[in-house]
């Protein structure tokens, strides 16, 4: 279940990270994964908005897509990508 303070954090989260590279990972739908390098653009309070490099357009994300996983989020430390919210747990199986 996704709170308020974890939107809160996620929104500051971005809003730090304005003009970064970034990896967006996703999916148009059946089969059809992307993979895009991009920029953080701008950050509203509903939406951040992100440049894809190789194309001249801005897409708009909110971040309800990011903590549910809809599209991933890698962000660019200068040396490495690494996952702007943690992966998910494996749950264990116990019966």
């Amino acid at each position: 279940m996704i709170c308020k303070s974890d939107i809160t954090s996620l929104k500051a989260n971005i809003g730090d990270k304005l003009g970064q590279k970034i990896i967006v990972k996703g999916s148009l739908g059946r089969s059809k994964p992307f993979e895009k390098e991009a920029t953080i653009e701008k950050a509203y309070p509903n939406i951040f908005v992100v440049k894809y490099d190789n194309e001249d357009r801005n897409v708009t994300y909110t971040y309800t897509d990011v903590l549910t996983r809809t599209v991933e989020v890698a962000v660019f430390d200068g040396k490495e990508f690494s996952p702007l919210i943690p992966p998910l747990e494996p749950k264990n199986n116990l019966k």
